[in-house]
């Protein structure tokens, strides 16, 4: 019997046929997706991502170097350049490897320059001195092998490697002539056309034109904060990139208006090496000028009223004043406003200083030592402003200058009436029965039977006390300190006036702080004759605005229009309104001008009828109570154009001090613009060296 094996199913071999097959084609399809992956990912990358990625490599690649603008001219009224900026040719160069080749030193682990590379800085350097000897201004600084040596900066402690350096500002026409044509023998070196500050020499308002600085010294400004913050941010505009020593506006109108000023830096791209040195210029975006700003401050006025200062204030050191003279008084400040527009016509600061001496890049002691006293706005702010001989500074206790304002606080909260009949004893008290606090007239005047205007024009102290301050106290008790606050911040007091100008101080305010002041009513007292309230010029000058406006306060005006290079208009300022109160009664404006009539010999022959109140303001001072001069007035009386404010601390009485400077302000302004509307200076009849002013203001025994 035969035994036979079963041999396998012929169906077996289809099936392992088919399931290689389906292998094969899941590998293909898998690879196929894959592909597709791949080509999607590529097309991605090239049409969504690719502007991204070429920006960021070419930012590896590239860096942008800033060209500074031609800054903007700063114009006083009528036109004159106040400040201004002239171009100059200046020598830069870009540093190569020639000059930056280093080693490390293997044992200590230092870098350094290697020594050809350190030999052909000083050779170049060498080089450069001779040329700048034979072709530069044989008056000019003399730079040594040293000197260059430290402006190229080979060690970068100061720029990147790929940042040109400036070797020499202020080339001669000479010099620009022989690098240029002898370039090929300088690699690297190139002149540069950039723009030097001038101020006029004639100092006019230049504690509000302001001053420059270099922009990598100017980090102590938020403005400035945020640009260096915007330039570290990669899609920034490198147009609006800041270089290191580029000027920037640091106070005043330069600093206020310093986007206008500067207009739009161009910029170069240039190719750098992994070591980030500058290989090649790929790109160069040229700079756009700055606009020009126009002043309101008009030069003639501006200038009468810095000498009248400064001539009142010879004047009280040789002068005896209420039996002596005032050697103290050596500061002086003053502002004059339009009354229709809040335009300022002079704003001065005294003493100045010539603003000249920032355009360098850096003061030398002996110098700074002489402004740093005075080289900031005192009319806006008491710090770096002035000092009078016994420390006081330019923001004062208003003093008298206040009682226009009590009077009509007075009235309006029904006080008193137009028609009441007030007997001044010279004396009146308050406070606590058997506590009572005495205050008297200044000099001890008794001026019996008045009404509201007749206590504003002879300054009867103890009538504010009686009829607003206690009054005011007993109507609302302590409440009184926010109804007093409320019409102070009305008038402009206390409050900022929106000039704009930088770092303007907003006052001392005094009567809230009821525990030194003892009360509430005490407060209310000392503040109604305005021994509670210290103020700005700035701030006297609009709170004078107000009282001639019949409570509507607007805006100082120091700018009256920009305009671009070409000259074209690009924005135009005019009246702003800021506060308009409408609780005072016809009568009441009335009743407070008629009143503000203070006897001042000054004003003995002015030819128009005008609204004034002198003050002085008593502060301690080196263990003593000094008399500061304060003056407000406006002109004419009727249909009002100009307001003046004037402070002289340690001056004595304000009409003995203050009030000298404004007649001269008043003078000079109806020459220039008329305070009647025709300016006298077209009549030809007034003498336009002294605007008719009075050389010597007689003393005046006015105690105000």
């Amino acid at each position: 019997m035969s035994v036979f094996r079963k041999q396998a199913s012929p169906q077996d071999e289809p099936d392992s046929k088919s399931s290689l097959g389906l292998r094969l084609n899941v590998f293909f399809f898998s690879t196929f997706i894959i592909f597709c992956v791949i080509i999607v990912r590529l097309a991605v990358v090239q049409f969504v991502e690719g502007p991204t990625l070429t920006e960021v490599e070419t930012s590896r690649d590239t860096k942008n170097v800033p060209l500074a603008a031609l800054r903007g001219v700063i114009h006083a009224a009528a036109g004159e350049e106040i400040a201004y900026s002239t171009s100059v040719q200046s020598l830069y160069i870009t540093l190569t490897k020639e000059y930056t080749a280093k080693v490390t030193d293997k044992a200590t682990g230092v870098t350094s320059l290697t020594p050809e590379a350190r030999a052909n800085a000083f050779a170049l350097a060498t080089k450069l001195v001779e040329q700048f000897n034979k072709y530069g201004d044989p008056n000019g600084e003399k730079l040594t092998v040293n000197n260059v040596i430290s402006s190229m900066d080979l060690n970068f402690k100061k720029y990147s490697g790929y940042m040109a350096r400036r070797i020499k500002a202020g080339l001669t026409s000479k010099e620009v002539a022989y690098f240029m044509e002898h370039k090929d023998e300088f690699p690297g070196l190139e002149v540069v056309e950039e723009s030097n500050r001038h101020y006029d020499k004639d100092s006019v308002a230049v504690q509000t034109v302001g001053y420059i600085k270099p922009f990598k010294s100017s980090n102590s400004l938020n403005i400035y904060k945020n640009i260096q913050n915007a330039m570290k941010k990669i899609d920034a505009d490198p147009g609006l990139a800041y270089k290191d020593d580029e000027f920037v506006g640091f106070d005043g109108l330069e600093l206020q208006y310093q986007r206008e000023l500067r207009g739009k830096n161009g910029y170069q791209v240039i190719s750098v090496n992994p070591q980030n040195m500058a290989e090649k210029v790929e790109k160069v975006v040229p700079p756009v000028k700055g606009n020009d700003l126009w002043m309101t401050i008009n030069k003639n006025i501006q200038m009468k009223t810095e000498q009248a200062i400064t001539d009142q204030i010879s004047w009280l050191h040789s002068h005896a004043v209420q039996g002596k003279t005032h050697p103290n008084a050596i500061t002086g400040y003053a502002v004059a406003m339009e009354v229709d527009t809040g335009n300022i016509v002079a704003m001065a600061s005294m003493p100045d200083y010539d603003t000249n001496v920032w355009t360098s890049g850096s003061l030398p002691t002996d110098v700074w030592n002489r402004i740093i006293n005075n080289y900031q706005n005192g009319t806006i702010n008491p710090i770096s402003s002035g000092i009078s001989g016994n420390g006081l500074r330019s923001v004062l206790l208003m003093g008298s200058t206040i009682k226009p304002l009590s009077v009509l606080i007075g009235l309006n909260e029904g006080l008193f009436s137009t028609s009441t009949v007030y007997n001044d004893t010279g004396s009146t008290s308050f406070g606590k029965a058997g506590h009572e606090t005495k205050v008297r007239n200044s000099s001890g005047h008794v001026y019996g039977s008045m009404d509201p205007a007749r206590a504003i024009e002879k300054s009867s102290n103890v009538f504010m006390v009686d009829m607003v301050g206690k009054k005011l106290y007993d109507k609302y008790g302590n409440k009184g300190i926010e109804i007093w606050d409320k019409y102070m911040k009305e008038f402009g007091l206390g409050v900022s006036t929106q000039s704009g100008l930088p770092n303007e101080f907003l006052g001392q305010i005094n009567y809230t702080n009821t525990k030194a002041a003892g009360s509430a009513q005490a407060a209310l007292v000392y503040a109604s004759f305005g021994q509670q309230g210290s103020y700005t010029t700035l701030q006297l000058a609009q709170y004078a605005s107000t009282l001639a406006n019949e409570g509507i306060r607007i805006k100082p005006q120091l700018v009256s229009k920009i305009t671009d290079p070409n000259g074209n208009v690009v924005k135009t300022f005019g009246r702003e309104e800021l506060d308009k109160v409408t609780t005072f009664d016809k009568s009441f404006w009335r009743e407070i001008k008629k009143g503000m009539n203070s006897d001042v010999s000054a004003f003995s022959d002015f030819p128009y009828d005008f609204a004034r109140k002198t003050g002085t303001s008593q502060q301690q001072a080196k263990g003593e109570l000094r008399d500061n001069g304060v003056f407000i007035a406006f002109a004419p009386r009727e249909n009002p154009k100009l307001a003046v404010a004037v402070i002289i601390p340690e001056g004595g009485f304000g009409s003995n001090s203050a009030a000298p400077v404004a007649r001269k302000i008043f003078d000079a302004y109806d020459w220039e613009y008329g305070l009647d509307g025709v300016p006298k200076k077209s009549l030809k009849t007034a003498d336009p060296a002294n605007g008719g002013a009075t050389n010597a203001p007689a003393g005046s025994t006015t105690g105000n």
